[in-house]
């Protein structure tokens, strides 16, 4: 099932498959699916269409999908199923529907706003801490910029036979990798030097829609009030955290050592089943200590494991003979496990002779 396709971690060059994960509203796992290396997001919506339908025997779906996921062929087939979908739009969409005045930028406010258009609903929102963080990001790429421009116009001073090109060439790359190059023009001087133009106005256009979004949805009013809509879309966030914990995280599914079809199913789906677990043992740890969002020291599974790693046998040879003990958990160990509903084999030491 391994074969080349977009890589999100741009990883050039690596096989790949293909992971679909379906939960439920609430982030908790329903299902998984392995698709080859080379499948398309959008491809892989039909397959959880068919799934809800003939293994969950689901009649009435809502399917909520990133801007990558649910596009034109899976809005037709979820249609043709009579099922409904939550998905937002791309920049270039929004700045479209801006050009025809479908949109207005001042629409996009801290409030939610709505508007029908072409048979469906658009919701508009601004997060103004995204807006800000964008600015601060940009403000620093922007100060990054002149650092290397300063830096590399002093190489090329102090080295008559550096090649001023060469340099202009790689901050062009740079700028152009760190999103600047829409309002950024790089130039060389008569005297070899570069110099750096900011086109304010196209950095105001790059900037209009710094934490703006736009979602969709064939839903009426009456099926799904506009704040439900949003909030919908923003459980998305509890299935990305599921996908960092199976994949890079707690449970670390790749790399795959597999070759078989059927076993790289069967570990996946064993990744999925820990998954699981994961959220099960989490959701226990934050009734008795609490979560990071209220409370700073709070303990995390990965806090959990490793104390509970530090709690291992102790082996003690006498005359010939070992002795095994399970030594007394410290009192960390014990709320970690009481707070699991665990307790530890109560009994004799195990003894054995060599």
């Amino acid at each position: 099932m391994a074969a080349h396709g977009y890589n999100r971690d741009k990883k050039v060059g690596k096989l790949q498959i293909v992971i679909g994960l379906l939960t439920a509203d609430d982030g908790e796992p329903l299902a998984v699916r392995v698709f080859e290396g080379n499948t398309a997001d959008p491809s892989t919506v039909a397959e959880q269409i068919r799934l809800l339908k003939d293994q969950f025997k689901i009649e009435d779906v809502v399917m909520v999908g990133d801007r990558g996921m649910i596009k034109a062929k899976g809005k037709l087939a979820l249609e043709k199923e009579g099922w409904h979908y939550i998905t937002a739009m791309t920049d270039a969409q929004i700045r479209t529907l801006l050009k025809k005045d479908v949109l207005q930028a001042d629409l996009f406010d801290s409030e939610i706003c709505e508007i029908d258009y072409d048979k469906k609903r658009l919701i508009l929102r601004r997060n103004d801490a995204t807006r800000d963080r964008e600015a601060l990001r940009r403000k620093d790429k922007l100060a990054t910029l002149q650092e290397k421009i300063s830096a590399r116009n002093t190489f090329v001073g102090k080295h008559p036979r550096a090649k001023a090109q060469a340099g202009l060439n790689q901050l062009m790359r740079w700028s152009k990798s760190y999103k600047l190059a829409a309002f950024v023009t790089l130039s060389l001087s008569e005297d070899g030097t570069i110099a750096c133009v900011i086109d304010q106005l196209a950095m105001q256009n790059n900037a209009l829609l710094d934490g703006c979004y736009c979602l969709e949805t064939d839903l009426t009013r009456e099926q799904m009030k506009a704040v439900t809509v949003h909030e919908r879309y923003g459980d998305l966030q509890k299935v990305e955290r599921n996908f960092r914990t199976m994949k890079t995280g707690l449970l670390e599914v790749r790399p795959i050592f597999l070759r078989n079809a059927e076993r790289t199913k069967a570990h996946v789906f064993v990744a999925m089943l820990s998954l699981k677990i994961a959220r099960a043992l989490e959701t226990m740890l934050h009734k008795t200590f609490g979560t990071i969002a209220n409370e700073p020291g709070a303990l995390t599974i990965d806090d959990a494991l490793v104390a509970l790693s530090r709690l291992t046998y102790l082996h003690y040879e006498t005359n010939g003979q070992t002795t095994t003990r399970l030594p007394r958990p410290d009192a960390l160990q014990s709320s970690i496990l009481s707070a699991l509903g665990l307790t530890l084999p109560v009994g004799a030491p195990t003894l054995c002779r060599q």
